[in-house]
């Protein structure tokens, strides 16, 4: 199924972009970098973003899911011959039979208004294949977009989204500070607010104690 398709039977045509958890009902936001750890000890801070971020990931997703990994690029000031370059799949997706399958959409500037003539350089590019969970490089890919912010290599400057087709639910680390995770159905992340229901960022707590209490 074409994640368009997919995206409209099951998640009502939303868009892929942050914030995730304010647009959709279900959902939890979920803190990963301690703010109260002082920059100078930023070794102790990424510890704990990893550490967080990998667990959640674990927690939503068993080897044998279905998934298709999205990653929204944008390409404004790379030259037009090189916009289908993206070497993200290939570092972290390790079946290459997977890998003849990556699909590319280009979307004209999917934040314009609907009387809003589209402008080429504002396109969004699209990347999406569909896997298993254990054909992906999780650890390495994890670690990659959480170090997009803080000047640490690897680094992937891509948005990616895991969708978790067995199991309805959406990850998405939109930086070292949290990620979000939303649902079809709230039983299915009802685990992850209660395991790890300290890591769940206060600002939004009522929000999101008001769908899984």
């Amino acid at each position: 199924m074409h994640i368009k398709d997919y995206m409209k039977n099951h998640f009502n045509d939303l868009v892929l972009c942050p914030p995730l958890f304010y647009n959709w009902d279900t959902g939890i936001r979920f803190e990963l970098g301690d703010p109260s750890i002082d920059w100078a000890e930023k070794d102790k801070y990424m510890r704990q973003v990893y550490i967080r971020a990998l667990e959640i990931y674990k927690a939503l997703h068993n080897n044998d899911d279905e998934l298709y990994v999205v990653t929204m690029a944008h390409f404004s000031n790379v030259p037009k011959q090189k916009v289908k370059k993206l070497n993200l799949y290939k570092r972290y997706i390790n079946n290459k039979t997977v890998l003849k399958r990556l699909n590319l959409d280009i979307i004209p500037n999917i934040f314009a208004e609907e009387d809003e003539e589209p402008i080429p350089k504002d396109n969004t590019y699209r990347y999406w294949v569909r896997c298993k969970a254990c054909e992906v490089r999780h650890v390495q890919l994890i670690k990659s977009i959480c170090n997009h912010e803080v000047g640490l290599k690897p680094r992937v400057y891509q948005r990616v989204y895991f969708i978790n087709i067995t199991t309805g639910t959406i990850f998405h680390i939109y930086d070292d500070r949290g990620c979000d995770v939303i649902s079809i159905l709230s039983n299915s992340i009802q685990n992850l607010f209660e395991k790890y229901n300290d890591w769940i960022l206060d600002y939004d707590r009522e929000r999101i104690n008001a769908v899984f209490i």
